[in-house]
């Protein structure tokens, strides 16, 4: 999905933590995010900087053990967009979000099964 992935500033208390700056690049686009809240293993909550057209982006990723020893992942955003129509842009963000939960849950298990 991204090319790369660069940490543009360190967080107040820890790199990736509370005030970190992180870019995102396409071959087509850059989207800077900044983390506004973070409880390890538990909960990150961002806000969108710039590099798409929505205004007022903000997101949480909240993980919760569910019963079978798995982790349930819930990635939820609000925005308004700057232009174009609100359906074109819930629809790709849908996508997008769901994309990412998946590959994160991919990558979890990966890194499971990897052992130390």
């Amino acid at each position: 999905m991204f090319d790369s992935a660069v940490l543009e500033r360190a967080g107040d208390d820890e790199p990736y933590g509370v005030g970190a700056v992180r870019s995102f690049s396409t071959r087509i686009s850059r989207a800077m995010e900044q983390v506004t809240e973070l409880i390890p293993d538990r909960q990150l909550g961002y806000v969108l900087l710039s590099g798409l057209p929505l205004r007022n982006y903000q997101a949480d990723v909240v993980l919760t053990p569910s019963g079978d020893g798995g982790t349930r992942v819930a990635w939820t955003a609000s925005f308004q967009c700057a232009y174009g129509t609100g359906w074109f842009w819930r629809m790709f963000m849908n996508r997008i979000l769901s994309d990412m939960a998946k590959r994160l849950a991919a990558a979890a298990v990966n890194a499971e099964s990897a052992g130390p």
